[in-house]
């Protein structure tokens, strides 16, 4: 329960300090093609009139402009302003200094509107350092987009833009939700230490969150009805309402209420790409083999897990609610050890945490398999089995199918006792 309540705590605060990077170069057309053997050189204009012709329709589809124009108050170095967003999963990153609070970035952009952040470092320390950051989630599209503010960019007003217009909308509509999820998470970091223990007050949180799941997801399903041209029912909306663990029956209705024109973009053939893998580990279906090393670097694969019960745990030391959850794993895998029942532990941990994930064996004592190519997000086996959160796992049964997914705290232990009291 209460690695539940961590894990939508640290879905808010991602919100806030999750930091990418990207910088786009410009390329422009600025000579003219000149040769001085030609006898005419007419006749050379022409050719490269010509030339120029054929070459400037490609040129504008390969590359579409975006030019981001604003003034923040009045701010002077060392003040600076980032763009982050995100191109192919890379973390991307750009950044201007702010002269008299004005800024602009240019750069090139895909047909799909991009998910991105602008955030101002009021004193120039760097992004690491920034413990509230002053930022503003918008669009990036083709055209000039503006943003207008007296005071910091989180409050400024942006035009030119029917992206960030339609996107501005959806946050007026869900203004009630967000304002509750910040009380909510404001009454769990009040709490004592004591009292995070309580069940009462756990439970108390659980049900409060519920109750603004569901008026969220309300409000969600109405702006895609309302909005099916827009990409912010697509990327916003939509994947709000999926989730961290997607239910493809649920989801893939709701998709097809889209247009065809967003059903058919780029993001829109990914998302559609990402339903059908999510698929693949749905409850009934056969669990995808991978292999991963285990902390000597021998490889384990799955498949070598049939004929046993196996609980697959994505987790990573790094991960304070998978740390919280490890207890009712470990008092699982003792109870059910002896059951032809074990556990095989996939880690989220890079190669620069790889003595920490070693020390967090040890600790919570996981005396199960171990595994991980210490790629974090870029974890095969996560990226297999399209991990977007953890602690997430699969159970599967001893021919390998997936039976159960995401049994946390009591629901574990209530899974398999059903399992092995009828053994």
């Amino acid at each position: 329960m209460k690695g539940r309540i961590q894990i939508f705590i640290n879905r808010i605060h991602k919100k806030y300090l999750n930091i990418l990077e990207y910088k786009y170069k410009l390329v422009f057309l600025t000579k003219f093609i000149y040769s001085t053997h030609l006898k005419s050189p007419n006749l050379q204009m022409k050719k490269t009139l010509c030339l120029l012709c054929c070459l400037l329709p490609l040129a504008t589809f390969a590359q579409k402009t975006y030019t981001l124009t604003g003034e923040i108050g009045k701010l002077n170095a060392p003040a600076k302003i980032y763009l982050q967003h995100q191109v192919d999963k890379k973390t991307v990153i750009d950044t201007v200094k702010l002269i008299k609070g004005a800024f602009i970035f240019r750069g090139t952009v895909e047909e799909d509107p991009i998910y991105a952040r602008l955030i101002v470092d009021h004193e120039g320390k760097g992004l690491e350092a920034i413990r509230q950051p002053d930022l503003r989630a918008f669009f990036i599209e083709t055209g000039i987009i503006n943003f207008q503010s007296k005071d910091s960019i989180a409050n400024a007003t942006i035009t030119g833009s029917k992206t960030n217009t339609e996107y501005h909308k959806l946050v007026q509509m869900l203004d009630s939700v967000i304002r509750a999820q910040k009380a909510l998470s404001s009454d769990y970091q009040a709490a004592s230490p004591e009292k995070r223990k309580s069940k009462e007050f756990l439970d108390s949180l659980e049900k409060k969150n519920n109750d603004i799941t569901v008026e969220k997801n309300k409000i969600l399903l109405v702006f895609i009805k309302d909005n099916p041209g827009s990409f912010v029912s697509l990327i916003i909306a939509l994947n709000s309402f999926a989730g961290p663990t997607p239910n493809p029956d649920e989801i893939e209705p709701i998709f097809n209420q889209l247009s065809d024109s967003i059903k058919n973009s780029k993001t829109g053939k990914e998302f559609a790409k990402e339903m059908n893998q999510i698929k693949a580990t749905a409850i009934d279906s056969i669990a995808p083999d991978f292999t991963m090393n285990d902390p000597n670097g021998k490889p384990i694969a799955l498949s070598s897990f049939k004929g046993k019960y196996l609980l697959i745990d994505f987790w990573a030391s790094w991960c304070s609610p998978c740390r919280q959850e490890n207890p009712n794993v470990v008092a699982a895998y003792n109870h059910f050890k002896d059951k032809n029942f074990t556990i095989l532990g996939v880690s989220l941990d890079s190669e620069n945490s790889r003595e920490a994930w070693l020390a967090a064996i040890q600790k919570d004592g996981l005396s199960w398999t171990q595994g991980s190519d210490l790629k974090i997000w870029n974890n095969a086996a996560a990226q297999l089995y399209m991990v977007r959160s953890i602690p997430q796992n699969f159970l599967l049964d001893p021919n390998g199918k997936i039976i159960a997914k995401n049994l946390r705290g009591e629901d574990l232990e209530k899974k398999l006792s059903e399992i092995f009291a009828t053994k």
